[in-house]
């Protein structure tokens, strides 16, 4: 089976249940965890920016990609167990020393079927 094509059909929500589909299986917690760090020259344009304002876009960009591939991860670990989807998933942010950046997707893998 081709990958990128699972990885595409594969269901992910915020919410807990999904209109359309029962939840046969419940698998359990899963996550998908992204550490990421600027360097030292975007983190000098970025301080510029909390004195003059403005969007940083390279730490928007970042996050943004680093989200991404932690619902990617998250995805493969739920099908690592069996999943077809992923319910209630939530993000989490934190900071690293002041240096790096986590983020976190969370959620229940499940197996589902259309009704």
């Amino acid at each position: 089976m081709d990958m990128e094509k699972t990885l595409d059909d594969f269901i992910v929500a915020t919410i807990n249940e999904l209109p359309g589909y029962e939840v046969t299986q419940v698998l359990g917690e899963v996550f998908g965890l992204v550490v990421r760090a600027r360097n030292a020259f975007s983190n000098f344009g970025a301080s510029l920016r909390t004195v003059f304002g403005g969007e940083v876009k390279g730490y928007t960009q970042l996050l943004s990609d680093s989200r991404n591939q932690a619902i990617e991860r998250l995805k493969l670990a739920a099908m690592e167990r069996g999943g077809n989807a992923v319910v209630g998933m939530r993000f989490e942010c934190s900071e690293i020393a002041d240096l790096m950046s986590e983020i976190a997707a969370y959620g229940t893998a499940v197996i589902v079927r259309k009704k």
